[in-house]
């Protein structure tokens, strides 16, 4: 499993958060559980039965799903850039 290192970090604050140091801001942090999510999604398909890992994955996902629901409350047009940028709807 390939975890996210700081020059990776570094790289999704600064293109979704607009620097490096602003790693607050909700399309950074969604930015950053995809990532984790995406990583955590190509360890379950080699190993089918880890569950703990299905677990945490599985509230990454729900955390992700609670940060989208507030960007669209309060930026609609910047949820709709994001979700469009990270290709998470289809």
């Amino acid at each position: 499993m390939s975890y996210l290192t700081v020059e990776k970090k570094a790289n999704i604050f600064k293109e979704f958060g607009g620097n490096e140091k602003n790693t607050g801001s909700v399309e950074a942090q969604i930015a950053l559980v995809t990532e984790r999510i995406n990583s955590i999604s190509a360890h379950l398909k080699q190993n089918k039965k880890d569950f703990s890992t299905h677990r945490g994955l599985m509230k990454m996902v729900g955390q992700r799903k609670r940060l989208l629901s507030y960007l669209s409350k309060t930026n609609l047009s910047g949820y709709r850039a994001l979700i469009e940028k990270l290709g998470i709807r289809k």
